[in-house]
């Protein structure tokens, strides 16, 4: 028996050792490269606000946008994606989105931007829920914050290439008759196009496609996934429509609107405060949202590991958005330009942190088609976020001249995802009660 045993966990953790390799860092790509066009705006903005004569109130709403084109259209992409393959349906976004993210050099107006920024959102709409519901195909419940953490590490490396490269492009201002930020969106965009060909060739839809794994590996995965389903239907399917109706849904796209209503918030606009509070260069302004990316990075893979090795999830989020609170709360009250920067970047450290264990939760709910179209109901609520932090803070800013008030509106809202992630465990709990 003993001898059993032992060769079964060789074969798991081989089989999920080739599935990880082959994966996770090909997914990581797409996500740096799907993540870098939503966002290099925030960098363009030191230039192009400027050329463009851009109020803040108009940045803002040119930034937000994006999530209105991608919240209307994640639940039919998700869908999509479910009934044709990944392959496919991923491929199709990286090249549209790459395509109108080249684009955007040729802004012009705000109206030009509005539209170009909204166009971005509905193309790049079905990625990310569709890459988190593809994961929870191959990587068993206890791997998969791990695996999503690697994929979501995205995110903070983004904002290290963004500054990095951005700072670079920015400078290239008057380059053959291009200002620095329209380098930036070209040269930021193309890659995305050409990635898209690549997925075509590249991804494997199921484990029983996957050819690279040998006929143990593919049939040990097959049934280790068959029997994570079972537990969570519990021998009972549910349709589509229902999937949406259930109150763990919905509980889930409160604490998710609000990370993503503070987090895009610190992207969008902490290269502009960074440089206002420490009177930095464009180049010195990338770098130092290099560094704080570099920090969160590192911080959301250890959260990550102790989410998987306590098989805890909820504790893990609320930990993160009472962060997210102390950063926005210590950036509005402290003058400090230092210190300022300092709890500024505890924000992105909460928001980038708390993802992994919370994408863990729905597909402890719900599986196949009808857990795709949660997870995108899930992100496409939550999106919206995306789209009323931003502009708020630029609004405000017009109105007030500064950003004080802002910050403490979003370091409430750092408390209610706290505690609204604590709540969740009691809805979770109910919500077996009723599949």
């Amino acid at each position: 028996m003993d001898k059993v045993v032992i060769e079964e966990t060789a074969l798991e953790r081989e089989t999920m050792r080739r599935v990880t390799a082959r994966l996770i860092p090909f997914l990581f790509i797409l996500y740096v490269f799907n993540f870098l066009d939503r966002t290099n705006v925030a960098l363009a903005a030191l230039q192009m606000n400027r050329d463009l004569h851009f109020s803040s109130s108009a940045f803002g709403l040119g930034a937000g946008i994006f999530f209105l084109g991608y919240a209307i259209l994640e639940v039919p992409s998700n869908l999509i994606l479910a009934r044709v393959g990944a392959r496919r349906w991923i491929a199709r976004i990286m090249i549209t989105w790459g395509i109108i993210a080249c684009g955007m050099m040729f802004v012009r107006t705000p109206m030009h931007f509005y539209i170009l920024r909204f166009l971005l959102g509905v193309a790049e709409a079905g990625f990310f829920p569709g890459i988190v519901f593809y994961l929870t195909k191959w990587f068993p419940a206890p791997r998969r914050a791990r695996a999503q953490s690697r994929f979501m590490s995205a995110i903070p490396l983004s904002g290290v290439l963004g500054g990095l490269i951005g700072g670079f492009l920015l400078s290239l201002d008057g380059k053959m008759g291009l200002a620095g930020w329209q380098w930036l969106f070209l040269v930021e965009g193309l890659p995305s196009v050409i990635m898209g060909f690549v997925v075509l060739f590249y991804l494997t839809d199921e484990p029983s496609h996957a050819k690279w794994l040998s006929d143990d590996q593919r049939s040990w995965l097959i049934d280790r996934m068959q029997r994570d389903r079972q537990a969570v239907s519990d021998g009972h399917s549910m349709s589509v429509r229902r999937a949406l109706s259930q109150p763990a849904v919905w509980a889930l796209a409160i604490p998710y609107f609000l990370v993503l209503t503070t987090g895009y918030t610190y992207t969008f606009w902490s290269p502009t405060v960074f440089k206002e509070s420490l009177h930095t260069s464009n180049t010195q302004t990338a770098l130092l949202t290099a560094f704080i990316a570099v920090v969160s990075m590192v911080f959301m893979l250890v959260v990550a590991a102790s989410s998987d090795r306590r098989n805890e999830r909820f504790f893990h989020a609320a930990i993160n958005g009472a962060l997210i609170a102390i950063g926005f709360a210590g950036a509005a009250l402290i003058a400090q330009p230092i210190l300022r920067v300092v709890f500024l970047a505890l924000v992105l450290i909460g928001a980038n942190a708390m993802l992994p264990p919370f994408w863990c939760i729905p597909s402890m709910l719900l599986t196949g088609t009808s857990a795709a179209a949660a997870i995108g109901l899930i992100n496409a609520l939550g999106n919206t976020g995306g789209f009323i932090g931003p502009y708020l803070v630029g609004f405000l800013k017009d109105k007030t001249g500064g950003m004080t008030g802002s910050f403490l509106l979003l370091s409430v809202l750092g408390v209610l995802l706290a505690a609204s992630c604590i709540r969740l465990k009691r809805v979770a709990a109910f919500q077996k009660t009723l599949c």
